[in-house]
């Protein structure tokens, strides 16, 4: 089966296509001629799906899409569905990672939260939703991960950014949301 992945970002088509191992999928980015459309939404659910079915009325096939981001107790756990514009929008994945070290103590309960849509082939949709807690780091750490992921800290005192792929696959938000993907696929297949 052929699930478009609603983006063009290579390095996000070979990540889903690594988490849906065994579903017996073929992850394919979104084309070049199908649009992108603006994420609207004030949920991560209401932007996923946003984003899912313009690429499945844009193909006519399966398509998925995600949205993700970071929350904080001390913001009463903003900037979430704004985490990739916290600094504005226009600003780089470094300008809201700093805005949101400057604004969150060491220490502060956070959470990763990624929802998943998927429209299927009849246009039926399901959603996926996966979250990993954390805490605020005292300052930045590993080379790994990308966007809030430095600073992102587990009970162990790791960063997100020090996993290796299979170890952050396990536990996070995105792995967590497409593990419950994973399995849908599989018994609806089945």
């Amino acid at each position: 089966m052929r699930l478009v992945l609603a983006t063009r970002n290579a390095h996000k088509v070979r990540e889903f296509a690594r988490l849906l191992e065994g579903a017996d999928v073929e992850v394919i980015a979104l084309p070049d001629e199908a649009p992108t459309p603006e994420e609207t939404g004030e949920t991560f659910a209401e932007n996923a799906l946003i984003k899912a079915r313009s690429a499945h009325a844009a193909t006519g096939e399966a398509a998925f899409a995600d949205d993700s981001g970071v929350g904080a107790e001390a913001l009463g756990w903003r900037p979430g569905v704004y985490s990739a514009r916290y600094a504005g929008l226009d600003a780089s994945g470094e300008d809201n990672l700093a805005r949101f070290e400057a604004e969150v103590p060491a220490g502060t309960p956070l959470r990763y939260t990624c929802v998943i849509a998927l429209v299927d082939a009849d246009g039926r949709e399901q959603l996926f939703e996966g979250t990993c807690d954390g805490v605020m780091a005292p300052s930045r750490s590993g080379k790994r991960g990308f966007g809030y992921d430095p600073i992102f800290a587990l009970p162990d005192g790791r960063t997100m950014a020090d996993l290796a792929d299979a170890e952050k696959d396990a536990i996070s938000h995105r792995g967590r949301a497409a593990a419950q993907l994973r399995d849908w696929l599989a018994v609806s297949a089945g």
